[in-house]
């Protein structure tokens, strides 16, 4: 295996690097090359007090390591690959609390709670709301295109609206606050993008803000349940339950895993749309179940996460040793040519799919993946219908982040 041709100093992590692009051709020749690669950092860049991280780019080993937490923590580091290289241990070890930075027993523990929320029944029930919500959705859009000429921000205006609405609907949070569940996630988030000028500080402050609103949602429903969510997670007699600072957390990664991720595979599925003329024309006449499956695997909304090696192993030929961060990169995986056919054009009606945009298996699948193909169809089905002639204005205007692959906004206009 030879050693692969990437710049000295090449870093998956940099978010320089992802507000310009995802770096598709350099995880194609790691793929080939040296699909576990030590990718060096200046000891601290991401928060860790180490010197870099294993990449792993190939659709197999990423399922590997993310099917045998026994090898790879979530818990050691969090998932998150790379923080400000300001933040404290202490800051860092406080995600543990979130659901995605946890480990089997806990992790099982606090899953097998909250995917009563989950339910094929539980989001059959939302269906009908959000159909209509997103059609209500792209006609103001309309509306507001009408205002501008025919322009506006796909992603303000049509992205955004749906997967707020949706955690506001699934958990019972009146619409009138929606916009500060998307105020604190996007400063939990973007902490990387100097345009919101959100600093660790603030970012902080907006995740105990959301807390402390999910904890007061928590204690009102204990006290008076209802017919929603939060009663279901924290006030079911005898059925276990989340208490007020674990629904707290559960909030947390619904805003950020459950809104964001979404809100960028909803904007990157138009732009998808809009420069492959002829996947546009085909969704509008046959709208295929497979296209959603497609627009994840495509977009991959987040880049990677990572584990850490809670004992010495063997990945890839590689040897990894205990307290190694590893970084599996689900958008090399998803476009691994051993696994995907002609991986570099978008498709929707591929199938089989197996990408891993919802995680690669194991105990941290995603959770929402039901969820989130509803909204993707209704979403789109609503601007096939309303917005059919819909064409780009503008580049897209990319997030700067280490490792999510968001975009801030999208200007198109009626044609």
């Amino acid at each position: 295996m030879r050693c692969p041709h990437l710049p000295d100093g090449f870093d998956f992590t940099d978010p320089d690097l992802l507000q310009s692009r995802v770096p598709h051709p350099e995880f194609a020749e790691l793929r080939q090359t040296a699909p576990v690669w030590w990718c060096a950092q200046p000891n601290g860049i991401a928060g860790f007090q180490d010197d870099g991280y294993w990449a792993v780019t190939r659709h197999a080993d990423v399922k590997y390591v993310s099917t045998h937490p026994e090898l790879f923590s979530s818990t050691t580091n969090t998932a998150v690959i790379r923080f400000n290289e300001s933040i404290s241990r202490e800051q860092i070890d406080v995600q543990r609390l979130i659901m995605l930075n946890m480990d089997p027993p806990e992790h099982t523990r606090v899953r097998q709670i909250v995917q009563r929320g989950f339910t094929p029944r539980a989001i059959r029930s939302l269906e009908g709301a959000l159909r209509e919500r997103a059609r209500s959705i792209v006609n103001a859009a309309l509306s507001e295109a009408d205002k501008n000429n025919g322009t506006f921000d796909f992603v303000t205006n049509i992205a955004v609206e749906l997967p707020l609405q949706a955690i506001a609907e699934l958990i019972g949070v009146p619409q009138e606050d929606r916009t500060k569940i998307f105020d604190w996630s996007n400063k939990m988030a973007a902490y990387d993008d100097p345009e919101y000028a959100i600093t660790e500080e603030i970012g902080a402050e907006a995740a105990m803000e959301l807390v402390s609103y999910a904890m007061n949602l928590a204690a009102a429903r204990k006290e008076c349940p209802a017919k929603d969510i939060v009663s279901t997670l924290v006030a079911a007699e005898g059925e276990g339950n989340l208490l007020s600072d674990e629904f707290g957390f559960f909030v947390i990664l619904l805003a950020v895993a459950g809104n964001e991720t979404t809100r960028n595979a909803i904007s990157h599925g138009m732009h998808a749309f809009l420069t492959h003329p002829d996947q546009w024309e085909l969704y509008k006449r046959e709208r295929p179940e497979t296209a959603a499956e497609e627009i994840v695997r495509w977009a991959t909304p987040v880049v990677s996460f990572q584990r850490t090696a809670t004992q010495d192993t063997e990945l890839g030929g590689q040897k990894i040793k205990a307290g190694d961060r590893v970084g599996i990169f689900y958008s090399s995986a998803n476009n691994d040519p051993e696994v995907f056919e002609n991986p570099e054009r978008f498709d929707i009606t591929r199938d089989p799919n197996p990408h891993l945009g919802f995680g690669g298996g194991g105990p941290h699948f995603c959770l929402g993946k039901s969820l989130a193909v509803l909204e993707i169809n209704l979403i789109f089905n609503a601007v096939a219908d309303v917005l059919p002639d819909l064409r780009l204005a503008g580049d897209p205007r990319r997030l700067r982040s280490a490792w999510l692959n968001g975009i801030k906004g999208l200007q198109v206009s009626r044609s």
